[in-house]
C-alpha cells in the first residue's frame, strides 16, 4: 500500500469550488424565493373532463365568486374555438386574495397576468391553480402564452382592480 497523496491540478481545483460556490447560492437563493418571498409554484388541481367542462361544474358559468370579504376565486375557461379566455374581463377589490383556477376545454394553452408572477400552464383535463392578492389599483392585462392555433392572438383579458 501506498500513502501517496491524489494531485488535483490548482485549475481544475477553482473550477470545482466555483461549481460548489454556485450549487450552494442556487440552493439559499431557491429557500429564500420560496419561504421569505412566498414564490409559489403552479399546482395541478383536479382533474376535469374536458368534453363537458363548458356544461357543467364552476366552469360552465366562470368568472369571479366571492368566498369571503376580502377572498375570492376565479374560474376561467380558455377555448381555442373561437380563441378565447372566458371571462375575458374581470373587476376585483384592491387588497383582493383570489385563488385562480384556469382550465382548457380543446388544447394545450399558456396563461399569464402581466405584471404580477401568475404564469403557467393550461392542460385539457387538467386544473392549473395558483393564488394571487392585488395589492394595487390598475388593469392587468392575461394573455395565452402557449401557440393555441390560428387565433391565439386574439386570447387575452383583464382583470381590473378598484
Amino acid at each position: 500500500m501506498s500513502n501517496e497523496k491524489m494531485h488535483i491540478d490548482p485549475y481544475e481545483k477553482k473550477f470545482m469550488i466555483i461549481g460548489i460556490a454556485v450549487l450552494v447560492i442556487f440552493a439559499i437563493s431557491i429557500t429564500i424565493a420560496g419561504f421569505m418571498l412566498g414564490i409559489q409554484v403552479p399546482s395541478p388541481g383536479q382533474l376535469i373532463d374536458p368534453n363537458t367542462v363548458a356544461s357543467e361544474g364552476p366552469y360552465s358559468d366562470p368568472g369571479l365568486k366571492e368566498l369571503s370579504p376580502g377572498n375570492y376565486e376565479l374560474y376561467i375557461r380558455a377555448e381555442a374555438s373561437p380563441w378565447r379566455f372566458y371571462p375575458d374581463e374581470v373587476t376585483v377589490p384592491v387588497g383582493s386574495r383570489v385563488t385562480i383556477h384556469v382550465t382548457s376545454a380543446d388544447v394545450q394553452h399558456g396563461f399569464k397576468i402581466q405584471d404580477t408572477n401568475v404564469n403557467f400552464m393550461v392542460l385539457p383535463g387538467q386544473e392549473s391553480t395558483l393564488t394571487y392578492t392585488f395589492k394595487e389599483v390598475g388593469e392587468y392585462p392575461y394573455i395565452c402564452t402557449e401557440y393555441c392555433g390560428v387565433g391565439h392572438q386574439n386570447m387575452y383579458g383583464v382583470i381590473t382592480v378598484e
